[in-house]
């Protein structure tokens, strides 16, 4: 498997997103109880957006499951950044 970062920029619909957001983390919990979203969270500061950190088996398997997130659905998300990442150390690291 390959672990992908995944930056998401949001569009100035906060209030849509908060609407949204329920959904939206509820579709994440389901990601990461299947195993395939090993964590997430919104950017604190600067733009708004997210990091989203997956593991798939490439990134072809990884694009349709990113469009399933209702934040993609409602067009939420102006732009995505996915890009593969190597994690050497910590509890993601999948080699030794």
């Amino acid at each position: 498997m390959t672990t992908f970062a995944v930056r998401y920029t949001y569009d100035e619909r906060a209030d849509v997103r908060d609407t949204v957001r329920p959904e939206h983390r509820a579709w994440l919990a389901q990601q990461a109880d299947a195993g395939a979203l090993l964590g997430s969270g919104p950017f604190t500061d600067g733009d708004p957006g997210a990091l989203l950190v997956f593991r798939a088996t490439d990134e072809a398997a990884l694009r349709p499951l990113l469009a399933q997130d209702p934040f993609a659905r409602e067009g939420l998300v102006a732009a995505t950044e996915v890009r593969v990442w190597d994690v050497v150390l910590g509890p993601w690291a999948t080699t030794v």
